[in-house]
């Protein structure tokens, strides 16, 4: 049996299981609550029971302690009936706080030759609040940052997984591949970014990835998924060659198992055997797509890429206000590493 539960002030309706949490529910369904730790210890989720009734199975937490009974902490709470609660919702990226935290690095995958996957662990009492396709800044002893997309998508916070490419004479990025271990300790601030998907367009979504690029589109993708919107999706993902298709069996896998999404790699200098696309990506999507005026396009790679495809995307009868970009910027002085701007 599922219960239902209406948000003040906004009205929006959403379903809960019985045994699910209601902030679990509400990401379930698309209906971004404001959270911090998902363990019931920092009260950022803090709402107000108006009517109905809850339990908590894994008891009440310090984060409840001298509130009232119509205290509702929605990352630990289960209803038992209907409930009507005042709660805070996310409407844009403002909404989010941004975080200063530790992190401690808990795997390395080396992805390709110059590709490596961090997945990082924050502190047991937070979790970074994020729209897919945001991303944070690491912040250097000297001053500096650092700043990368996270590829996870927002459902799946319990580690964030960053993808980073070995910058040649690049600081922080030689130290990474070759020096970081497991169990070091950076620190980091976010979610930053403009760039994230917009889950209530009912448009069909092609995604254009340049290189790590692919890393926000990777969120993106899988939080559709995640939430089964009936969305058909195309990314078409660009490279040098097929070496630098660094996860190629994982866009593979979605089309497997999702018919609404679709899957082509380009590459530019393609190997002498290369049976697919060849040339730039954004032609790739011109070619195939002759008129874009019924959908949304996200794009995130190099400047070159983004600024070539924008003219021709719009040309192609694109709505500027459909077209969302990230531009990275590979600097070997390190100002900006890999970074959206």
């Amino acid at each position: 049996m599922s219960f239902y539960i209406r948000l003040e002030p906004s009205g929006r309706l959403f379903s809960c299981g019985p045994d699910e949490t209601i902030l679990d529910a509400a990401m379930r369904q698309r209906v971004r609550l404001l959270y911090g730790c998902r363990t019931g210890q920092c009260g950022t989720c803090l709402s107000r029971l108006s009517s109905g009734s809850l339990s908590y199975p894994s008891g009440r937490t310090a984060a409840l302690e001298g509130q009232g009974a119509e205290a509702c902490l929605v990352c630990q709470a289960v209803p038992t009936s209907d409930l009507v609660l005042e709660a805070r919702e996310i409407a844009t990226p403002a909404d989010i706080e941004v975080k200063l935290l530790p992190c401690r690095v808990e795997r390395i995958d080396h992805l390709s030759h110059d590709v490596i996957r961090l997945w990082l662990k924050l502190p047991e009492t937070q979790r970074l609040v994020f729209l897919a396709g945001q991303y944070l800044e690491f912040l250097l002893s000297d001053g500096r940052r650092r700043a990368f997309s996270m590829a996870n998508p927002p459902y799946a916070d319990q580690l964030i997984e960053l993808h980073i490419r070995l910058v040649p004479g690049g600081v922080f990025t030689d130290y990474v591949f070759h020096q970081m271990k497991e169990k070091a300790v950076l620190r980091l601030q976010g979610p930053f970014g403009t760039f994230f998907l917009r889950e209530d367009s009912p448009r069909p979504m092609i995604l254009v990835g340049g290189g790590t690029g692919f890393a926000p589109l990777k969120a993106m993708i899988e939080q559709v998924l995640h939430q089964g919107l009936q969305r058909p999706m195309h990314l078409y993902w660009g490279v040098r060659a097929q070496r630098d298709l660094y996860l190629p069996d994982l866009p593979e896998r979605w089309a497997a198992a999702n018919p609404d999404f679709r899957y082509t790699p380009v590459l530019s200098e393609a190997d002498p055997d290369w049976a697919g696309r060849r040339g730039w990506v954004h032609q790739a999507v011109v070619d195939d797509y002759p008129q874009l005026d019924d959908y949304d396009i996200y794009m995130s790679g190099p400047p070159v890429m983004i600024q070539a495809a924008k003219q021709s995307f719009l040309d192609q009868g694109l709505p500027l206000e459909h077209l969302y970009s990230d531009a990275f910027e590979y600097a070997a002085d390190g100002k900006t590493s890999g970074a959206p701007t």
